[in-house]
C-alpha cells in the first residue's frame, strides 16, 4: 500500500511543480463539462421551438352547402391554423407551396382541394364521398423535421374529423329535435282529431235513432243533426292537419332510420372499446396473480385501468340509455335485452373500477393485495367482457336488424295513419252530404227520411272503420314515446358520437424540458469522454524511480488513483454545472452529484484498465465500447425501437445503468431501481478489476516486443 500511495503522491507532486502540466490538466478537467453543457443547451427544448418549422398551406376550397347551410371547411381549417403556433404555418397559393417544398423553403406543404367542402357535404347523401387533403414533404432537408411536420398534418386531419363528426351528427339530431318539438306543439290538434272521430262514432246510434223517430220527433232529430253539422268543419280541418302531420312524421322516421343506420358502426366501435377495456382488466389480474409485475408497475397499471374502467362505466351507461329509448319506441324485446345487458356491464365496470382502486391503494401502502380483491376484479371484468361478447356476436346479425325492423314498424304505422287520414278526408264530403240530406229530410218529411236511412249505414261503417284504425294505431305505438325519442338533447347526442371516449393523461415524474431529460445521457457520455481524454494524453505506465522495483498491481493502482482524481474533478464540474450553470431540472441535486462521482469511478476504472492492460489497443477498445453504448444504452431512443443486436447487448453495457441511475436523481428516486443499478455497476467494476490485476503483468510482458517495434516507426507512441 505504501508503494501505491507513494506513486500517487509523486504524480500529484509532479503536477503541482509543473505549471504547464497544471494548465493541461485544467483543460482536461473542463473539456468534458463543455461537451455536456453545449449538447444539453442545444437540445434544451427542440419540440417547444417547432414554430420555426415553415409549413406551407394552400386553400383552394370553393365551399358548398349542407342542407341549405353554407359550408366552407377549408376556411375553417385556415382559421384554426392561424391560432395554432406550434408549427410555422405559411399561407400561400398552391404553386408557391409546391415550389417552396422542392427548394427547401418549406419543410412540407398542405393543399386543400377545391372540392373539399363539397365532398364533406355528401355525408347526408346516399353515396357519401371522402374528402382528401394533399400533403407534400421534403425528407432530404432534415431527419426529424418531416416527422414533426407530419404530426402537425395529422393533427389537422384529426381536428377536421372531430369537427365534421360533431357537425354532421349535430345537424341530424337537431333536425329530429325540431320535428319532435313540432309534434309536441301540434299534439292538441292530433288528439282533438282522434277524439272527434271517436265521438262521432258514438253519436251514430243517436243519429240512427233520430232518423227512425224523425216522423214522430222531427224537432229532436233536427237538433242532433245541427250539432253534427256545426262540428263537421272542425273535423275537416283537424283531419287535414292530421294528414300533414302524419306525412311529416313519415319523413322524420325515414331520416331517423338513416341517421341511426349511419351511427350503427360507431356504436359497435364503442362496444368493442368497452370489451377491450374489460379484457385489459382481465389480463392485468392474470399478471397480478402470476406476480409478473413489480409493485410500482402494478400500481401504475391499476391506476391506468381504473381510469379506463371509469370511462367504460360512463360509456356503457350512455349506450344502455340509448338502447332503452329505442326499445321503448319500437317495442322490441331484443333491444330491451341489449339495454339490460349494457346496464349489467355498467355495474360490472363500476365494481371493477372500485376494486382496482382498492388494490392500487393497498400496493401504495406497501401491502400485498388480497387474493379475493384480485379475484373480484377478475370476475367483474370477465363478466363485463362476457356480456359485451354476447352483444357484439349478435350486433350485426340481430341487433342492427332489430333497430331497423322497429323503425320500419314505426314507419308502417305512420303510413297507415296517413292512409287513414287520407281516407277520412275523402269521406268527409260524404258525411257532410249525409248530414245535409238529413236536415233536408227532416224538412221535407218522412219521404226524405227513407232515403237518408238507406245512406246512414254506409256513413256509419266508414266512421267506425276510421275509429278502429285509430285504436289499432294507438296499440302499435304511443305518440308520447315517439316525441320523447325525437326530443333528446341534440348537442349531447352529437357530442357523444363525436367523442365517445375521453383520455385522461396523468404525468408521472414530469420533467419540464427536453434538455433536462437528456442531461443524464449527455452527462454520462461526457464522463466517459473525459476518461478517454485522460488516457489519450496521460501515460498509464509510470516510469519507476531509480532503484525502485514496483509490482504490476502497485503500478496499476498507483497510477489509477491519479487518473481517478482528475476524473472525479471532471464529474463534479459536469454535474454541478448542469445544475447551477445551465439550470437543468434535478429533483435530488446531491444524489445527482454523488451518482456522477460513482459513475466516474467505474468508467475511469474500465477505460484505465483497458489502456493499462492493452496499451494503444485498449484505447481503441474504449472508443469501440463508447460507440456501442451510444446506440445500445437507450439514452436517446427507447431500446425497444433499436435493432435486435443493440437490444441484445443493452443489459451488459455500463451506460445502461449509469444513465438509469442519473435519471432517478433527475426525475425522482425509486430506491429499488437505484440499488439494481448500483449492483450492476459494481459487477462491471469488479470485472474491470479482475482483468486489470490478472492480465496486466502477463499481457504487458507479451506485448513489450511488439510495442517496441511499433515505436520504432516514429509514428505511434
Amino acid at each position: 500500500m505504501k508503494s501505491i500511495f507513494r506513486l500517487y503522491a509523486r504524480d500529484l507532486s509532479g503536477i503541482v511543480r509543473n505549471w504547464a502540466a497544471i494548465i493541461t490538466l485544467l483543460g482536461l478537467i473542463c473539456l468534458p463539462s463543455l461537451y455536456a453543457w453545449f449538447n444539453i443547451e442545444a437540445s434544451w427544448d427542440p419540440y417547444g421551438n417547432t414554430s420555426g418549422l415553415a409549413v406551407a398551406v394552400a386553400n383552394n376550397d370553393e365551399g358548398a352547402a349542407l342542407r341549405g347551410t353554407p359550408l366552407n371547411a377549408g376556411a375553417g381549417v385556415i382559421d384554426s391554423l392561424k391560432s395554432n403556433h406550434k408549427i410555422g404555418w405559411v399561407f400561400v397559393d398552391e404553386k408557391k407551396a409546391l415550389k417552396g417544398v422542392k427548394h427547401g423553403d418549406y419543410y412540407a406543404s398542405i393543399v386543400i382541394p377545391a372540392d373539399f367542402s363539397a365532398k364533406i357535404a355528401t355525408v347526408l347523401n346516399d353515396k357519401p364521398e371522402q374528402s382528401a387533403i394533399e400533403y407534400y414533404v421534403n425528407e432530404k432537408i432534415n431527419a426529424v423535421s418531416p416527422k414533426i411536420a407530419a404530426s402537425g398534418a395529422n393533427g389537422i386531419i384529426q381536428e377536421i374529423r372531430n369537427t365534421f363528426i360533431k357537425t354532421a351528427n349535430g345537424a341530424i339530431f337537431t333536425l329530429l329535435n325540431e320535428v319532435g318539438l313540432e309534434l309536441e306543439q301540434e299534439r292538441p290538434t292530433i288528439e282533438n282529431t282522434r277524439d272527434l272521430v271517436l265521438k262521432l262514432e258514438k253519436l251514430f246510434p243517436e243519429i240512427n235513432a233520430a232518423v227512425n223517430t224523425a216522423s214522430t220527433d222531427a224537432g229532436k232529430a233536427e237538433t242532433i243533426v245541427a250539432k253534427a253539422q256545426a262540428a263537421l268543419p272542425d273535423a275537416v280541418k283537424l283531419v287535414k292537419d292530421g294528414q300533414q302531420l302524419s306525412e311529416k312524421l313519415g319523413s322524420l322516421l325515414t331520416d331517423s332510420s338513416k341517421a341511426l343506420t349511419q351511427a350503427a358502426p360507431s356504436i359497435k366501435q364503442d362496444l368493442q372499446l368497452l370489451n377491450q377495456t374489460a379484457k385489459a382488466a382481465v389480463d392485468l389480474t392474470d399478471a397480478l396473480k402470476n406476480g409478473e409485475l413489480d409493485p410500482e408497475a402494478a400500481k401504475t397499471a391499476l391506476t391506468a385501468i381504473a381510469g379506463k374502467l371509469a370511462t367504460a362505466e360512463r360509456v356503457a351507461g350512455s349506450a344502455a340509455s340509448l338502447f332503452g329509448q329505442l326499445a321503448d319506441t319500437t317495442g322490441s324485446s331484443r333491444l330491451a335485452s341489449v339495454g339490460s345487458k349494457l346496464k349489467q356491464a355498467q355495474s360490472r365496470f363500476a365494481q371493477a373500477k372500485t376494486t382496482a382502486t382498492q388494490i392500487a391503494q393497498a400496493i401504495d401502502r406497501g401491502e400485498e393485495p388480497a387474493a379475493q380483491l384480485i379475484a373480484n376484479l377478475h370476475d367483474a371484468a370477465a363478466e363485463a367482457s362476457s356480456l359485451l361478447d354476447g352483444i357484439l356476436a349478435k350486433y350485426d346479425s340481430e341487433i342492427v336488424p332489430g333497430i331497423e325492423q322497429g323503425l320500419a314498424k314505426a314507419q308502417a304505422a305512420a303510413q297507415k295513419a296517413n292512409s287513414v287520414l287520407k281516407q277520412t278526408a275523402a269521406d268527409m264530403p260524404d258525411v257532410e252530404k249525409i248530414l245535409k240530406d238529413a236536415a233536408i229530410g227532416l224538412t221535407f218529411g218522412k219521404e226524405a227520411l227513407v232515403e237518408i236511412k238507406k245512406r246512414m249505414p254506409n256513413a256509419e261503417q266508414k266512421v267506425k272503420g276510421l275509429a278502429d284504425r285509430i285504436r289499432q294505431l294507438e296499440k302499435e305505438g304511443s305518440l308520447d314515446e315517439v316525441i320523447d325519442l325525437l326530443r333528446n338533447n341534440a348537442q349531447r347526442e352529437s357530442a357523444f358520437f363525436a367523442e365517445p371516449v375521453v383520455l385522461n393523461e396523468n404525468r408521472l415524474y414530469p420533467i419540464p424540458n427536453y434538455g433536462s431529460a437528456m442531461s443524464p445521457f449527455f452527462s454520462t457520455l461526457s464522463i466517459w469522454v473525459g476518461a478517454l481524454l485522460l488516457v489519450s494524453l496521460l501515460s498509464a505506465d509510470p516510469h519507476p524511480a531509480e532503484g525502485e522495483n514496483l509490482k504490476s498491481y502497485q503500478v496499476y493502482f498507483g497510477r489509477y488513483l491519479t487518473f481517478l482524481t482528475i476524473s472525479l474533478l471532471q464529474s463534479v464540474l459536469i454535474t454541478t454545472g448542469d445544475i447551477w450553470v445551465l439550470g437543468t431540472y434535478v429533483v435530488d441535486k446531491l444524489a445527482f452529484v454523488l451518482f456522477g462521482l460513482l459513475i466516474s469511478i467505474v468508467f475511469m476504472l474500465i477505460v484505465y484498465t483497458l489502456v493499462s492492460v492493452f496499451g494503444n489497443v485498449g484505447k481503441a477498445l474504449a472508443i469501440v465500447l463508447l460507440v456501442l453504448q451510444l446506440a445500445g444504452s437507450g439514452g436517446t431512443f427507447p431500446i425497444q425501437v433499436t435493432p435486435p443486436f443493440f437490444q441484445a447487448i443493452h443489459p451488459y453495457l455500463p451506460f445502461t445503468y449509469a444513465i438509469s441511475i442519473m435519471r432517478e436523481a433527475v426525475g425522482g428516486i425509486l430506491w429499488d431501481i437505484v440499488w439494481r443499478d448500483l449492483f450492476w455497476l459494481g459487477i462491471i467494476a469488479g470485472i474491470a478489476l479482475v482483468v486489470g490485476l490478472a492480465l496486466k503483468k502477463i499481457i504487458n510482458r507479451a506485448s513489450a516486443g511488439f510495442l517496441g517495434k511499433v515505436k520504432e516507426s516514429d509514428l505511434i507512441h
